[in-house]
């Protein structure tokens, strides 16, 4: 915890209306989305501007104070969580969006920058920033890059990595780096704004980033379809993707959906009940009709619907963007999966027999971004359960769901980022040589340890 010494210079610092240690600012800023660990921060600090934030990062290394970036706190992996007195800083208040270029397509976005807020200044210019989830409305642009976020269009657009044009960062020694510049060609070496995107906060503080913008999104189609089998929804993605061009391929279970219809008071999207439910966006081809009869023929679809204007293709949007909403108060526990997609019907078959076998009484709500080879999967603890028992009984049968993942050279953390749940399971996913490298490289950036300490790599800041 912090001494009256150092609470005093980091007032000084940030400016006391900057700085708050009160139980309230503690608790909300402290944690995020995950509910596992109890919010223990010694203060909140309020970025401002880039000079403000490097001479407190400064401050907390020389003093070997931990630090804890806070975005939206939105994160899935406890990656934003501060349980151990750390000083947590937020980007809330640096959230301005500058220097439009309209020949390039580029803006200047602050971390503090809501994600939404991009993609409407984005739609303003008659534009779009394609990277999207459920919680765009609330996470915060730093927060994406250091995760490299995902979400529901990556089969057309890609990662939040392929976004980024530059950088501004700093270290876990206080430096500021400007890192490529909003360049397009930079052939000069080491390009370290790829090792600050997913970096998860470990390596230094995201401030700002240029962002690429992409051409306006065609009219788009939006259907939901019931599929009785799992396995049956790569043998949609085929059949649809023979036909039209593919914006988004998500799935998600019965029970995902009947948690979103409670949560949200909404009637259920198509008449036939069934096992699974894929939901796809297409820009708008007579083909979709095709498609989906092909697919009714073949036994793999026995329902759908079709969005017939943008208020019911956003209505149908909810079944799948609510999930994650509605479950949280059920503290799940998550498995963030990824294989190849050609792997997905025997990964599915494999990780399917596990879990029914490991989880009998436990409630199991599968959803996630198929087209793209990533399933969520989530165990909902039992309101008799504690957590912390709840909490060791999933991270048993995990290991051997994720045995399963690393068979299939698969990723334990598609794109939840590592955090604090995931950081014991990263040698799954990753070699002994790979750690002692990523190791090396926090050393070279955050030389005190002071940076998210815990996170991802697990290695705690020195005292």
């Amino acid at each position: 915890m912090l001494d009256s010494a150092n609470r005093n210079a980091l007032i000084g610092l940030a400016g006391s209306g900057n700085f708050r240690d009160d139980d309230e600012a503690k608790s909300v800023w402290g944690q995020d989305w995950t509910r596992f660990h109890e919010p223990a921060p010694s203060a909140v600090l309020f970025a401002r501007d880039l000079s403000q934030l490097s001479q407190v990062i400064k401050y907390c290394h020389d003093h070997q104070i931990a630090v804890v970036p806070s975005g939206g706190r939105t994160g899935l992996a406890g990656g934003a969580v501060a349980c151990e007195g750390e000083v947590v800083v937020s980007f809330d208040r640096m959230a301005r969006i500058s220097n439009f270029n309209s020949v390039s397509k580029t803006v200047d976005a602050e971390a503090g920058v809501v994600t939404a807020n991009l993609q409407q200044f984005a739609a303003d210019q008659g534009l779009m920033y394609p990277v999207d989830f459920a919680s765009s409305g609330s996470s915060q642009l730093g927060g994406n890059i250091a995760t490299n976020a995902g979400g529901i269009k990556v089969l057309r657009y890609g990662l939040t990595r392929a976004w980024v044009q530059g950088l501004t960062v700093v270290t876990g020694a206080g430096e500021v780096l400007e890192l490529n510049r909003g360049l397009v060609k930079n052939a000069t070496g080491y390009d370290f704004r790829h090792l600050f995107i997913g970096s998860e906060g470990t390596l230094g503080l995201i401030t700002a980033a240029t962002m690429q913008l992409a051409e306006a999104a065609p009219d788009l189609d939006v259907m939901v379809l019931a599929v009785p089998r799992m396995q049956d929804t790569i043998s949609v993605l085929s059949a649809f993707q023979e036909k039209v061009k593919l914006t988004a391929f998500e799935f998600f279970s019965d029970i995902a959906l009947k948690h979103v219809c409670a949560h949200r008071s909404l009637g259920k999207p198509v008449q036939t009940s069934s096992a699974y439910y894929v939901l796809l966006e297409c820009e708008k081809s007579e083909q979709v009709h095709g498609a989906f009869e092909s697919c009714v023929e073949a036994g793999w679809v026995v329902d759908g619907v079709l969005g017939a204007s943008e208020a019911q293709r956003a209505q149908l949007w909810q079944y799948r963007e609510g999930i994650s909403e509605s479950i949280t108060p059920h503290t799940p526990y998550k498995n963030d999966l990824a294989v190849c997609v050609s792997d997905v019907p025997s990964f599915l078959a494999a990780v399917e027999a596990c879990v029914s076998e490991r989880y009998p009484g436990f409630e199991i709500v599968w959803f996630g971004h198929i087209g793209d080879g990533n399933l969520h999967l989530n165990i909902l603890k039992p309101a008799s359960l504690a957590v912390a028992e709840f909490k060791a009984q999933c991270e048993q049968v995990s290991e051997e769901v994720l045995a399963i993942v690393a068979s299939f050279d698969g990723s334990v953390s598609a794109e939840h980022g590592v955090g604090l749940l995931k950081r014991n399971q990263l040698h799954y996913t990753r070699s002994e040589e790979e750690l002692v490298l990523m190791q090396g490289l926090k050393k070279v950036f955050d030389p005190k340890g002071i940076m998210n300490p815990g996170k991802l790599l697990g290695a705690p800041a020195t005292s």
